[in-house]
């Protein structure tokens, strides 16, 4: 008979087990769906409007140094985000520079035809 009773404690304690289980994976997936949503897409923004701020013309490298992006759960690598920042903003700053030069040197060219 203690062999039964044995038996009966251990699929007890199994059984047991296995609802703590599943109540705390229901805990956890309640609170996940709470925190990040249930995973529906946000409509499209509005035409002519972004999440981010940049002005409407002349971006400068700081600009782009400056810009920010909301964190999300399935979002881009943030590492990834920040280099290519970093590379379009000096890129930004270069072409910025040349094009000034370019433009200093055809006013003196111009100057100096008058």
């Amino acid at each position: 008979m203690s062999d039964l009773a044995g038996k009966i404690g251990v699929v007890t304690f199994a059984l047991t087990y296995l609802l703590v289980l599943i109540a705390v994976a229901a805990v956890l997936f309640v609170l996940g769906s709470m925190l990040f949503g249930r995973g529906e897409q946000l409509p499209p923004l509005p035409k002519g409007t972004t999440a981010t701020v940049l002005p409407a013309d002349k971006v400068t490298g700081a600009d782009v140094d400056a810009v920010k992006f909301s964190l999300v759960f399935r979002g881009y690598k943030a590492s990834e985000v920040d280099w290519v920042l970093d590379r379009l903003a000096r890129q930004i700053d270069d072409l910025r520079a040349e094009l000034d030069e370019v433009r200093d040197a055809r006013d003196n060219v111009d100057a100096n035809a008058e």
